[in-house]
């Protein structure tokens, strides 16, 4: 199973590590790379890491020149003399008439203790943000036995630190805590004795997978993507497109969903996430109990294949049923994408058998679509605002994340209750209006 890297590529940036090997960390992201080269606070925790690591590792040699020969940080070669510039610039303060090394270190870990937060922004809210600030703030730092006690550990550690970056923590051979996200998530939460379970967030569908895609999507003239909303789920459907190759994903012609009222409401907000038409066909009901939305998908697929001459359909679902459309249409092409939990093994032996790919769009993980997800519930939670104090806070995070079909740890949805309900503004509009608003 392969696990992205978004979250250690943006690590291995703002502690300080070299630009080339941040590249290597991040080949398959490098809009994301460009993003943090754009970002000034990404920026200043960078410069600043960057010089606390060289002032650790050149601590005496640096104190000795600021002491006999007066020549301060921006003239010596250990350090950046560009990045302690352009902090200057942006009014980050380093330089210090007769400064010392240990009054240096001191600065140093106070604007990064001042400025982490606003790189809050950077990472998912799902994950805890207090562990990652604590891999940059250093406790009590104004007193010297702590950052004599940090040095010791550093120097004596390094091959243990990251690319030997200096990072707040217990320092041990655990294979390079920058492998990938789930490995990184999953040794500093063990570093505050809690265990990180959610790696679905971090799965990566492996490139053989992803090859056979392409392979579909070049080798006919005409593709589109046909969805049993019934039997399949909006947001691993979107992490699924956000996980492809945008020049192969801008081949498909054409998404299609076959909707139905009792479904996921993520359906409702999917044409803003993916970059392909979406034409939403709601399918009405006869009879209350009985969907029609599978005869509806395979009727509109022979149309799309011969009035349309679309000669290929990737099949999102994971209903055996649909068996029957795929055997009656011999001219046409078919790749499933289907889910481990609702897909039986007669189907896919069935679909083996016949020579039709299929995969399970589990394998590409959800963590690429926060925004998304944040829509989703944002729009949910709206529909409480006008009788919000009927509620519990807490309460009615669980009711949202549950009416938004959204799997979630306690974390996560403690994170949205202090994000966004517990800064619910009370306000009035011109008229005099009274209305609660969500602080986004």
């Amino acid at each position: 199973m392969a696990y992205t890297k978004n979250n250690v590529t943006t690590i291995a940036f703002m502690i300080g590590i070299r630009m080339d090997i941040v590249h290597q960390i991040g080949e398959e992201n490098p809009e994301l790379i460009e993003t943090l080269r754009q970002n000034q606070a990404c920026l200043i925790i960078r410069y600043l890491c960057k010089l606390r690591t060289a002032l650790m590792m050149n601590f005496k040699k640096t104190d000795m020149e600021m002491k006999m020969n007066l020549t301060n940080i921006d003239k010596l070669s250990w350090f950046d003399t560009g990045n302690i510039r352009q902090l200057e610039e942006w009014g980050i303060h380093i330089i210090k008439v007769n400064g010392t090394s240990s009054r240096y270190m001191e600065t140093i870990n106070k604007y990064i203790s001042d400025n982490i937060n606003r790189c809050k922004e950077l990472f998912p809210e799902y994950v805890n943000w207090e562990y990652i600030k604590d891999l940059f703030i250093v406790p009590r730092f104004t007193q010297e036995k702590v950052i004599k006690a940090e040095f010791t550990k550093f120097m004596a550690n390094r091959d243990f630190y990251p690319f030997q970056q200096y990072i707040h923590w217990q320092p041990y051979d655990c294979g390079g805590i920058l492998y990938n996200d789930s490995k990184f998530f999953t040794v500093i939460y063990r570093q505050h004795n809690d265990s990180y379970i959610t790696r679905s967030n971090y799965r990566q569908a492996d490139e053989e997978i992803k090859e056979r895609i392409y392979q579909f999507i070049n080798t006919t003239d005409s593709v589109e993507i046909v969805v049993d909303c019934e039997n399949s789920n909006p947001y691993k459907l979107c992490s699924v497109i956000a996980g492809l190759n945008k020049y192969e994903i801008a081949k498909i012609h054409k998404l299609i969903l076959f909707d139905d009222i009792h479904t996921n409401p993520g359906w409702d907000m999917i044409e803003k996430f993916v970059p392909i038409e979406v034409e939403h066909i709601m399918v009405e009901r006869v009879k209350e109990q009985k969907s029609l939305v599978d005869i509806k998908m395979s009727v509109t697929v022979c149309k799309e294949h011969y009035q349309n001459g679309v000669s290929s359909f990737i099949l999102f679902s994971s209903d055996s049923d649909y068996w029957g459309l795929i055997s009656s249409l011999p001219t046409a092409h078919f790749l499933m994408m289907v889910e481990y939990s609702k897909v039986s093994e007669a189907i896919k032996r069935t679909l083996t058998g016949n020579e039709i790919y299929y995969c399970a769009i589990d394998d590409f993980g959800t963590g690429n679509i926060d925004e998304f997800k944040k829509i989703v519930l944002f729009r949910i939670l709206k529909k409480y605002l006008p009788d919000l104090l009927q509620y519990n806070g807490k309460e009615l995070v669980s009711k949202i994340y549950s009416e938004a079909r959204i799997p979630a740890e306690q974390n996560e949805m403690d994170n949205f209750y202090k994000k966004y309900i517990k800064t619910l503004k009370f306000v009035a509009d011109d008229s005099g209006k009274m209305y609660f608003e969500i602080n986004k």
